[in-house]
């Protein structure tokens, strides 16, 4: 199950109204929606969509019917027993560490329009603060960083020293290997903020 079946069905769940659903999935062969919401007092439109995403979650089957000349659904459960399972190593989006990325030669960028708070032991940055817009449309985003992220930010280059690569930074850091996933993560927020440029 991907992250975002994961998050649809979880949604499901967490309803107030779907124990009282799945109990009658459970006990009716087959149910319409209208019979389910007027057995539970709900609106037939909430009970529809919970129905619908059940079914396009492959939980649910449903079977095209006609009262008359007006067709509606009646769904039956396809299953006995819901597996919750997401394999968080393949969350969407995330791209693994590459060699190319730890070689990026990056350094801060001049005039970024950017705060970085430095600890009271004076030897990380503990957040920055990133200013967006001008006049009365200027926005403040303030991003808190681990104690990893805060040691490499304190040793990125400045606007005027030279580019040093992510991997050079880290081991003047003296960040673990362990580390890498969030520090390659920082670096490129911090390169979508215009914080840091790559050479």
């Amino acid at each position: 199950m991907d992250f975002k079946e994961a998050s649809k069905l979880g949604s499901c769940l967490s309803k107030d109204y779907a124990e009282g659903l799945f109990r009658l999935l459970v006990t009716y062969e087959s149910i319409s929606s209208s019979e389910a919401a007027s057995r539970l007092n709900l609106h037939i439109k909430t009970v529809q969509d919970f129905m619908e995403d059940l079914f396009s979650l492959q939980i649910l089957d449903r079977e095209e019917v006609y009262e008359g000349k007006r067709p509606y659904f009646r769904y039956k459960l396809k299953v006995k027993k819901i597996f919750f399972e997401i394999d968080l190593e393949s969350f969407p989006g995330d791209e693994p560490v590459t060699d190319a990325r730890l070689n990026l030669k990056i350094r801060e960028r001049k005039n970024a329009g950017v705060r970085f708070t430095t600890s009271r032991s004076n030897d990380y940055i503990s957040n920055v603060v990133i200013w967006a817009g001008e006049g009365r449309n200027r926005t403040e985003r303030k991003i808190n960083l681990s104690m990893p992220q805060g040691k490499f930010l304190f040793h990125l280059p400045f606007p005027t020293a030279d580019f040093i690569t992510v991997k050079d930074i880290m081991n003047k850091a003296g960040i673990d290997d362990t580390n890498t996933p969030e520090i390659v993560d920082i670096v490129f927020v911090m390169i979508e903020f215009g914080v840091i440029e790559i050479l």
